[in-house]
């Protein structure tokens, strides 16, 4: 059965010269005006965000008064098209309209690496390879082309940046963190916001909606050997005082919300002994009290209920805490229900749940959201289009980072005649991009529509007169002479979250017997990295002649190309330490390994050639 309304008899519709249907009034006038003539019912509405499969019918959005819906593990439209996309999401918002008050709703995805959960969209590097490009102009720009490819599938909110400072790269989220420097990740994420949203400063007008995740101390989570499950340091302990957690984590939040970020996201780990969803003084009063954030808080996937001690008791302390909305993800209905009675029984001061959706219909206010119209979206042309992927490959060769290059084996010299490429990556768009493409944990194989892989570059790129061999294992017949050069392109599997925490990243014994058949008919042997995190090569480094981290590259595998052949020259640098092995995790920021040993490749190195 529905929850009824507080009020017994319904309420009519405001007229039409209400204070919050006035465009020229401020994003402030108009939320105030429009949450003066809210039920109760309607105001913890607005503060539910709900997975979309979990939306029991379309009448339910208007109904219960849903504020925002969302697109989480890899959730798409049947047809999965930009086309089904823009369908779907334009379905979901008149039905937000339909409601008493016609408030539109927010539609989130995680974007993480551009529109990446719709095939044929464009698949950027992963942040990690961003952060090795170092550039804020670039990360402006791929921020813009993301959202314009958002907008034209109707989505206005992106979960994205991520303002994470990986310190042990046996974390499975490493690669979604720009670097382990706060200042590096504070001028990247600031960057990636202003590109976003179109913003310089809070109170501006957005263009779309970011989100800093994860709110706070992501990265020196402590790895725990003995876990029953995959998360090893995943939604673990942030074991950092508060001097260091205000002296490194706080640093890139300060700067992006001076930017203006609309969102922030509390992450599903703990500091200390309290999940962060919980924590008061680092939400109310350090987040929206010193810092002066005037945005909302959104909690993470389900992570109010992660928080012990039922899901009532849950509720009440995160929307005490501070927590403006909540990603529930799916049952809306006991939500609205557990606030109400919270609410009624003085749990919940009214005055609370009147400052969390002030902040959440300000953010609608300042998207225009309430003046939106179809011709305000970007054609579904853009999507995938030509410019945005010139510019992926341009960031793909800007972030290769160029650990190793002995016998002058790069850039390949235009006299070689003969190359031969192997490797896991080398013909797996799958690989190269990673997670958070079309499905959550990604997909393993060449099936990205409109990409191209790292081996269709380098025969581009190389031309006819070049006889470049594949096998993916590398089983090539002996020939005199040698190839001029081999090319093995190895790396991880895709991951997501958890899953991706292990104890020692490496290379699998499978990709380490492909690099040693192709040094076997290689005069040189060219080792590309293709992975979200360095690993652990360092016994095998010594016998490659060159060698290049390439992160996750995405679509574009062209940009490698670029580089190899010296049509561009290697400009990335490591942003974040390169481990000798396993017992240095982790490193903190100031470089320092946990057993006192040198690393192999300190932050920020790569040579130019």
């Amino acid at each position: 059965m529905p929850i009824s309304f507080v009020t017994e008899t319904p309420l009519p519709p405001p007229p039409a010269s209400a204070l919050f249907h006035t465009k020229t009034a401020s994003p402030v006038e108009r939320a105030n005006d429009l949450l003066s003539r809210m039920t109760l019912d309607e105001k913890i509405g607005q503060m539910a965000l709900v997975e979309k499969n979990s939306i029991a019918t379309t009448t339910d959005i208007a109904s219960y008064g849903i504020g925002a819906l969302l697109s989480g593990a890899g959730a798409k439209p049947q047809d999965n098209t930009a086309n089904g996309w823009l369908s779907m999401v334009e379905n979901f918002v008149t039905a937000s309209q339909s409601s008493r008050l016609g408030i539109p709703i927010l539609y989130g995805i995680d974007a993480i690496h551009g529109h990446s959960n719709v095939p044929g969209a464009t698949v950027f590097p992963h942040a990690i390879g961003i952060g090795a490009t170092g550039d804020a102009d670039l990360t402006t720009a791929i921020a813009s082309a993301t959202r314009d490819e958002l907008l034209a599938t109707g989505i206005n909110w992106n979960f994205a940046p991520t303002l994470d400072l990986p310190q042990d790269i046996r974390w499975g989220r490493t690669y979604e963190t720009f670097s382990d420097d706060p200042l590096r990740t504070s001028a990247l994420a600031s960057a990636y916001v202003k590109g976003l949203q179109g913003t310089t400063k809070p109170g501006e007008s957005k263009l779309a909606l970011s989100t800093l995740k994860h709110y706070i101390g992501a990265g020196s989570m402590k790895w725990n050997s003995t876990s029953n499950k995959n998360f090893h340091i995943d939604q673990g302990t942030t074991i950092v005082d508060e001097q260091a957690l205000r002296s490194t984590y706080l640093q890139p939040f300060t700067q992006a919300i001076n930017t203006g970020a609309g969102s922030v996201m509390v992450g599903l780990s703990s500091w200390g002994d309290t999940k962060l969803a919980a924590q008061k003084y680092l939400i109310t009063d350090v987040l929206k009290g010193e810092l002066a954030f005037s945005g909302f808080v959104v909690s993470d996937w389900y992570g109010v209920y992660e928080i012990p001690g039922g899901t009532y008791a849950a509720t009440v302390l995160a929307l005490n805490a501070g927590v403006d909305m909540v990603m529930l993800p799916f049952d809306y209905k006991t939500f609205i229900k557990n606030v109400r009675s919270a609410v009624a029984h003085g749990d919940i001061p009214q005055s609370r749940i009147d400052d969390a959706v002030r902040r959440i219909l300000t953010t609608k206010f300042e998207l225009g959201l309430f003046e939106a119209q179809a011709t305000d979206k970007p054609s579904l042309s853009v999507v995938g289009n030509a410019m945005h992927r010139a510019l992926a490959r341009k960031a793909v060769s800007e972030s290769l980072v160029l650990l190793k290059n002995n016998n002058v084996t790069l850039p390949i010299s235009k006299s070689v005649r003969r190359i031969v490429v192997a490797g896991s990556a080398a013909d797996n768009i799958g690989r190269q991009s990673g997670a958070w493409t079309v499905e959550w944990q990604g997909i393993d194989g060449n099936w990205l529509p409109g990409a191209t892989s790292i081996l269709s570059g380098i025969r581009a790129t190389a031309g006819n007169d070049v006889d470049v061999s594949y096998d993916l294992h590398g089983n090539f017949a002996p020939t005199s002479p040698q190839a001029d050069i081999g090319i093995a392109i190895v790396g991880e599997t895709p991951y997501a979250e958890g899953w991706g925490d292990t104890a020692n990243p490496t290379l699998t014994t499978e990709d380490i017997a492909t690099i040693e058949k192709v040094k076997k008919v290689s005069k040189k042997v060219l080792v590309i990295i293709v992975s979200g995190r360095p690993l652990m090569i360092s016994h095998e480094l010594p016998t490659w002649d060159a060698t290049i981290a390439a992160w996750l590259p995405g679509s574009e595998g062209g940009g490698v190309a670029d580089v190899l052949f010296g049509d561009t020259t290697f400009t990335g640098t490591l942003p974040l330490p390169w481990p000798d092995h396993s017992e240095q995790l982790p490193i903190s920021v100031d470089g320092h390994t946990a057993d006192g040993t040198a690393v192999l490749f300190p932050r920020y190195f790569g040579r130019t050639k």
